[in-house]
């Protein structure tokens, strides 16, 4: 790994990592270069993560998993997806691992996902420890005394703290290591009976070896097992939410389920408010619309205009194979709210010159010649400030291209569709508000003095 190019150096952690813990545990920390000195395209990150999954492909002895860190801090370990699989049933850990392993196998094939990965194995060699209750009541010993001196010496046990040297110590008892490697280890390991004798703790023991899990994790209390997987290149995190919920679906069986963590809850919990929160925002708009017209029919001008110019943006975006973002969702509402300025505006003008007297069609023609101009200028200053964004490289470039090429493109297309479509529906809907409630118009009329 050190040798892949943008790798600044690599740092080695036994006995834990992201996904578990144990002695077949390890993670490596690499670091990458300064941005600045990563000129090429082949030393993005994307780049350094595939090169580094060809390198540990080669070691057969390892399973190996490549993350890159949360662009959150703090919502979880990866940039991935992070979700746990829940055993609703009950049913035995080895049953489990099968529903498991065939959902991680599916989940693998499908074009939105990179690589899934699943760390939980229910076959860790392991020893099943027998306590005779029976032998340690004949020699006045109980049980528990039993378990707890194993522990101690094998797990380690807290003892206690003391001030020396103006420091406080922290004792943990525990054998050395040499002294607790093997079965004959028990035979050196003493429990005090009840009638102060010591005896090892091997003569109440039994040990069997066994296949089994190295640890089990609960979620929503049940039995869960954490799966992690990484969205594959061309491909968005919600596009790849997407395959998670297709696999299983098609694979987990009756009484088996899924639950995401960390920054994957927080996408999967916003996605599923977004058409609620879509249609209230919409519905806003439309009232204060019509508050501001008096019309229950104009601002549809207006709503229907403006969607013109959000097709524009995800024109850009796929045009220069950008992704479906937060960046990209940021510029949309930005995009957004200056259509609607526009739009506003355009009907407006129209609006007030059908109010002294014009046809329709003659006020929609000249407020879309009146606000030419201003619209012109507003658009080339917007895009004019966006396009050094659109050619943005260094440390946040996506999120910069995203951003201004949403803009970019909404503004553009947006801005002459409204020229063209505002007046437009200015006429087809200010012509049914007249024929439908023409006393509206009667009255807008008298007010200035003409005649209907």
């Amino acid at each position: 790994m050190a040798s892949v190019p943008g790798v600044a150096h690599v740092a080695a952690v036994n006995g834990y990592s992201f996904t578990s813990s144990g002695s077949n545990s390890a993670m490596i920390f690499a670091p990458l270069k300064e941005w600045k000195d990563r000129k090429d395209p082949s030393e993005s990150v994307d780049s350094i993560v595939e090169r580094i999954m060809a390198v540990t492909s080669l070691v057969k002895d390892a399973d190996v998993l490549v993350m890159t860190p949360p662009m959150v801090p703090g919502f979880g370990m990866s940039s991935g997806l992070e979700f746990n699989l829940q055993d609703h049933t009950g049913s035995s850990i080895a049953q489990f691992q099968r529903v498991k392993d065939a959902f991680v196998d599916e989940l693998s094939r499908q074009p939105e996902i990179g690589q899934a990965f699943s760390d939980f194995s229910a076959s860790y060699p392991q020893f099943w420890l027998d306590v005779d209750a029976a032998k340690c009541q004949r020699a006045g010993v109980s049980p528990s005394d039993v378990l707890s001196t194993i522990a101690g010496y094998y797990g380690g046990s807290y003892i206690s703290n003391f001030n020396r040297f103006s420091r406080l110590y922290h004792v943990t008892m525990q054998a050395e290591a040499a002294d607790r490697v093997t079965r004959q280890s028990l035979n050196n390991i003493y429990v005090r009976l009840s009638d102060g004798q010591m005896a090892p703790v091997n003569n109440f023991v039994t040990l069997t070896p066994t296949m089994g899990p190295q640890g089990l994790s609960r979620f929503n209390m049940f039995n869960s097992i954490s799966v992690n997987a990484d969205p594959a290149p061309g491909y968005s995190s919600g596009q790849a939410m997407e395959a998670v919920a297709r696999v299983a679906k098609q694979t987990l069986p009756s009484g088996y389920g899924y639950e995401y963590s960390g920054l994957s809850r927080e996408e999967g919990n916003t996605s599923n408010n977004f058409v609620i929160v879509a249609a209230l925002s919409l519905l806003i708009i439309y009232l204060v619309l019509v508050a501001l017209y008096e019309s229950l029919i104009l601002p549809f001008a207006i709503l229907l205009a403006v969607p013109v110019g959000i097709m524009g943006s995800f024109l850009f975006a796929q045009l220069f194979g950008l992704q479906n973002n937060i960046y990209l969702q940021t510029g949309v509402v930005l995009l957004i709210g200056l259509l609607s300025k526009t739009a506003i505006l355009l009907t407006e003008y129209a609006v007030k010159r059908r109010e002294a007297g014009m046809r329709i069609t003659q006020a929609a023609f000249s407020a879309a010649k009146a606000r030419l101009r201003p619209i012109l200028m507003t658009v080339l200053a917007m895009i004019l400030g966006l396009l050094p964004l659109m050619a943005a490289s260094g440390v946040g470039a996506n999120g910069s291209r995203s951003l201004a090429s949403g803009v970019v493109g909404g503004m553009l297309i947006g801005s002459v569709a409204l020229l063209f479509l505002v007046p437009a529906f200015f006429v087809i809907f200010q012509w049914m508000q007249e024929h439908w409630m023409p006393r509206r118009l009667i009255d807008v009329l008298r007010t200035q003095k003409l005649t209907p």
